[in-house]
């Protein structure tokens, strides 16, 4: 919501390997520019909910090498992955994600609402579902 981070990892043995502190900033540079981005957007898209304009912010970026795909969900959270482009189905690994945050963190009695996450069930239910996109993508190929 304020551009925190409360989970990160390299999901892939290309993803790279930077320290705590650039993912942070990355995440704040992030969240500056969506919430920017919604407020200068002239259209309401739709299935937009505010009415004084649009709030979705950025969706997508793609770079040479790298796709950036954000899901933000109605309470303001935030989920972001980067994959390398032509990735299928990065919408719905994101809203497998956002499942998978509620049943797992959401559901965790000792878990703080924008603090790290800290869930084995989480990390392992994160780590299954990239283990299936990876599978999947490889069989594309």
């Amino acid at each position: 919501k304020s551009g925190g981070l409360i989970h990160h990892r390299p999901l892939g043995p290309r993803a790279p390997r930077i320290g705590t502190n650039e993912w942070l900033r990355i995440g704040s540079t992030f969240h500056s520019l969506h919430a920017i981005a919604a407020e200068a957007s002239p259209v309401r898209l739709p299935g937009n909910k505010n009415p004084s304009g649009a709030d979705d912010g950025i969706e997508e970026i793609e770079a040479g090498g790298l796709v950036l795909r954000c899901l933000q969900t109605r309470t303001g959270v935030k989920f972001v992955i980067t994959a390398e482009p032509g990735t299928p189905d990065l919408d719905l690994v994101l809203r497998e994600i956002y499942v998978l945050y509620a049943d797992c963190a959401l559901k965790d009695p000792f878990y703080e609402l924008e603090m790290p996450i800290r869930c084995e069930l989480f990390t392992q239910g994160v780590d299954a579902l990239i283990e299936r996109v990876e599978k999947g993508s490889s069989k594309q190929r």
